[in-house]
């Protein structure tokens, strides 16, 4: 098609066709000029017998190339046509592959030759209808702007103010809230202190003075006896002092009793301590990103059992079914039996705290423990939370517990934690486990640690990780 429209192109013109090129009698409204189209003018149809062609005859005409208006009368050249400087012809076509205008010899004989052409006319027309259709574009966008401005933006500032002033009821109301429980409960709590002081010092005063009036009868009854045996001579001793006399000043020393601690004697550890604050306390603890971390706590690899793969930042241990060929050096501060393996860092004042994932693995312990813990053999000194050198948080077989000294505490787990934080506080010797996620209390023990400590771990399934 396209070397028939170019022949056409280069056969001779009729007296009503010009040198400026080969035109069609027809345009469709979509291949007018796009200003034109949405001006609302349309190119007419040429009634027959118009121009040099014949009275009743059709101008001569080639498929799919100009329109029946001139350039400039369609707009397409806005100034005289240009010409081809090596065929002296209007450039009246646009190369494709080179993007350039070019005649009609150049597209059949020239270099042009084989590449994709197209009439100039069409070219510019599909241009400016893609201009036209990216100023509608911008226009829309601009227009979707402004709604946005006008509207969305001014509504949205309307509401800003009120939902700030509805969130900042709420802070203060739920700190108020939060304030009064926690004075109501600093308040109970100092009373029940008070109390508690009142009732050890009541039993302080009763029993300083039940054994001071003891000791006055046993000075007074020592004193006795110390007189007869110094005042009386050896007839009169024998015969004033009888044996049964004596027998009876000493069953008198004996009933007033020996004196003994109990606790009664102490305030109890727990008037202090009440479920709110215990958990507001460790809320605080917990929910200062940076503060207490232990940031550079990794696996001790003297420690680490020959069960377990430590990685090489030394803050992974994966669980091995099998002990490796080349079981590592003799180290008496390694693990040989139980899959255990303790921290690098030791604690011995503050407050720290770190957490570890633990994934899926269904079988984990996760605690502290002194140094001085037992690390040879199968017996519980060296297993975790089965001695009194150890305090661990447990998991096997979907079951939660806590372990000390061989006794075990259930723990009712809501959701499966995949990491478990351990805070320690050490002014408060106060050993608590929890749920980073959520910061929900896993568990909490107090007891009074009178040695360092050191984070210990244990894993017989997949694999832990220490995390910052």
């Amino acid at each position: 098609m396209m070397s028939e429209e170019l022949n056409d192109l280069t056969a001779p013109k009729g007296g009503a066709e010009t040198s400026s090129g080969v035109k069609s009698d027809k345009m469709s409204t979509a291949e007018q000029p796009i200003f034109a189209a949405l001006a609302g003018v349309t190119t007419a149809e040429k009634p027959g017998g118009g121009g040099g062609g014949g009275g009743g005859g059709k101008a001569p005409a080639v498929t799919g190339v100009a329109s029946t208006t001139s350039d400039t009368e369609s707009g397409i050249f806005s100034g005289e046509s240009e010409t081809c400087a090596e065929h002296e012809s209007e450039l009246d076509w646009f190369c494709g592959t080179e993007l350039k205008l070019i005649c009609s010899h150049c597209a059949i004989v020239g270099p042009c030759h084989g590449h994709t052409v197209t009439p100039l006319a069409g070219r510019v027309t599909a241009v400016r209808n893609q201009l036209v259709d990216a100023c509608e574009k911008i226009q829309l966008q601009a227009l979707r702007m402004e709604r946005f401005i006008k509207h969305t933006l001014t509504v949205k500032e309307q509401k800003l103010q009120a939902a700030a002033s509805t969130a900042r009821e709420r802070v203060v109301a739920r700190v108020s809230a939060a304030r009064e429980a926690l004075e109501e409960e600093e308040q109970r709590l100092l009373e029940e202190v008070q109390r508690e002081e009142e009732r050890v010092e009541q039993c302080l005063l009763t029993q300083r003075a039940h054994w001071d009036q003891a000791m006055t009868t046993l000075t007074r009854t020592r004193s006795h006896l110390v007189h007869t045996l110094t005042h009386y001579p050896d007839a009169q001793l024998v015969v004033r002092t009888s044996i049964q006399e004596i027998a009876e000043r000493v069953e008198e020393a004996e009933g007033v009793g020996e004196p003994c601690d109990t606790e009664q004697l102490n305030m109890k550890p727990g008037c202090s301590d009440s479920q709110l604050l215990k958990g507001m306390w460790a809320s605080a603890m917990m929910h200062r990103p940076n503060a207490y971390s232990l940031s550079s706590l990794k696996f001790d690899e003297r420690t680490t059992n020959p069960l377990l793969s430590l990685s090489e930042d030394r803050r992974t241990v994966t669980f091995l079914h099998k002990k490796p060929r080349q079981p590592p050096p003799y180290d008496p501060a390694r693990f040989d039996c139980w899959p255990n393996a303790l921290g690098s860092v030791s604690v011995s004042s503050g407050t720290h705290r770190w957490a570890v994932d633990v994934g899926q693995s269904g079988a984990f312990k996760v605690g502290v423990c002194y140094a001085g813990l037992q690390r040879k053999g199968s017996g519980d000194e060296a297993r975790l939370g089965h001695n009194d050198q150890s305090w661990v948080l447990s998991h096997y077989d979907a079951d939660y517990s806590f372990w000390h000294g061989g006794k075990k505490v259930p723990l009712r787990v809501a959701m499966r934690p995949q990491r478990v934080g351990v805070l320690l506080d050490w002014p408060s010797q106060t050993l608590l486990f929890y749920e980073p996620e959520s910061a929900a209390v896993l568990h909490c023990v107090t007891h009074r640690f009178c040695a360092p400590l050191l984070p210990a771990f244990a894993v017989s399934d997949q694999s832990i990780t220490i995390l910052h």
